[in-house]
C-alpha cells in the first residue's frame, strides 16, 4: 500500500463509492497535526514487503457485543470510520460471536469487502487435538461469511493444535486462497510455546497481547518476530479496560502532542506503533467516534525510544485498580 494523504485516500474511497460522508471525528483527530505530516502511516508485511496501516479495527468485546445484537447501523458506521480513516486492517474470528458474519454482511453491503485487509482465525481444538475435517469447515464457513476467495490472513487461534491446523492453512495457502497465515494468543501460559512455535515454524503473523503496561512481548516475542520476518498484530491495546481504569479522571499530559497524541487512545496506540516490530494495531470498539479516535494515531510523529520511556514511567506511575 502506498504512503497516501489522507486527502488522497478519502479520494479513492469517494471515487469507489464506498463511503457516504467524512466522519467528524477524523478531522478532529487531524486537527493538530501539520499538514505536510499527514500521510497514513504504514508498515510493511515482512513476508512480502506490502505495507498495511498500522491502526486497524478488532471485533472482539464491544464489537462482539453489537454484532451479537444485530445493530447493523452500529457496525456500519464503525467500519466506515475505519476506511474513513485510512484503515484496512479488520481483526475477526468464528470464536467472536456473530462478529464476522455479521461484519461481513455490512462490509459486502457497503462494498468495501475487497478493500479491507480481512484477518480471521482457525481452532476446532479447544478440547483437545482438531479435527481435520472440522476445521476445514470453519475455514470454508470463514469464506462464505466474508465473501472475498481469497482471504487475506487465517491464523491459528489460541494456539489451538499448532502441527494440524497450521498444516491445513498452509494448504490452504498453496492454494492461493489465502495470502498470510500465522498463530495467535493472549494467554500468558501460552506465551513459551508461541515462542517455540516462532522458532520452528514459518510464519507470516502472529497475534499477540501488548500494551504500554504490558511490556513482557518486548523480552523476546517482538525481538524474535524481527529476527524470524514474521509480522506483528497487536491486540489488547488498552489493556482491556484496565488503561482506562487507570487513567480515569486524568488529562493526557501536554508533552505527548508532540508525537501528536491528543487522546489517551492516540497516546496508548502510538506508543505501540513505535515499536519497530509491530505491523498493525487492532484495538475492538463498537462506537464510530472511538474508531476515528483510534485512527488518529496513525498519523503524525511517533515517540522516540527517550519519549516511550516518559510514557512508561507515567504510567507505571499510576494506581492499578
Amino acid at each position: 500500500m502506498a504512503m497516501w494523504t489522507r486527502r488522497e485516500w478519502l479520494g479513492r474511497t469517494l471515487g469507489a463509492g464506498a463511503l457516504l460522508g467524512l466522519n467528524p471525528g477524523i478531522l478532529r483527530a487531524l486537527d493538530g497535526i501539520e499538514p505536510g505530516r499527514r500521510e497514513l502511516i504504514t508498515r510493511a508485511i515482512p513476508a512480502t514487503g506490502e505495507r498495511i496501516p498500522i491502526v486497524g479495527l478488532g471485533s472482539s468485546a464491544t464489537f462482539a457485543q453489537i454484532a451479537r445484537e444485530e445493530d447493523r447501523e452500529a457496525i456500519r458506521g464503525v467500519l466506515s470510520a475505519l476506511v474513513e480513516g485510512g484503515g484496512t486492517v479488520f481483526d475477526t474470528a468464528p470464536s467472536y460471536g456473530a462478529s464476522e458474519e455479521v461484519a461481513g454482511s455490512v462490509a459486502q453491503a457497503l462494498g468495501i469487502q475487497e478493500q479491507l485487509f480481512w484477518a480471521t482465525k482457525l481452532n476446532v481444538a479447544r478440547q483437545g487435538p482438531a479435527d481435520p475435517e472440522a476445521a476445514r469447515a470453519q475455514v470454508e464457513t470463514s469464506f462464505e461469511r466474508i465473501g472475498k476467495p481469497v482471504i487475506d490472513l487465517i491464523q491459528v487461534h489460541n494456539m489451538g493444535d499448532p502441527p494440524v491446523q497450521l498444516g491445513i492453512l498452509r494448504e490452504y495457502k498453496q492454494e492461493g486462497r489465502i495470502r498470510y497465515l500465522g498463530i495467535t494468543t493472549t494467554f500468558e501460559r501460552q506465551y513459551d510455546e508461541l515462542i517455540d512455535v516462532m522458532r520452528n515454524e514459518e510464519l507470516d503473523f502472529i497475534g499477540t497481547d501488548y500494551a504500554v503496561d504490558n511490556r513482557f512481548a518486548e523480552d523476546v516475542i517482538l525481538p524474535l518476530a524481527q529476527d524470524r520476518g514474521i509480522g506483528v498484530l497487536v491486540y489488547a491495546p488498552f489493556g482491556r479496560t484496565r488503561l482506562w481504569n487507570r487513567v480515569a479522571g486524568r488529562e493526557v499530559p501536554e508533552w505527548a502532542a508532540e508525537f501528536g497524541a491528543h487522546t489517551w487512545a492516540q497516546f496508548f496506540l502510538k506508543f505501540i506503533a513505535a515499536h519497530p516490530a509491530v505491523t498493525a494495531i487492532t484495538p475492538a470498539t463498537s462506537r464510530p467516534a472511538n474508531m476515528a479516535d483510534n485512527m488518529g494515531a496513525a498519523y503524525g510523529e511517533l515517540p522516540d525510544a527517550a519519549m516511550r520511556r516518559r510514557m512508561v514511567e507515567l504510567v507505571d506511575s499510576l494506581p492499578t485498580a
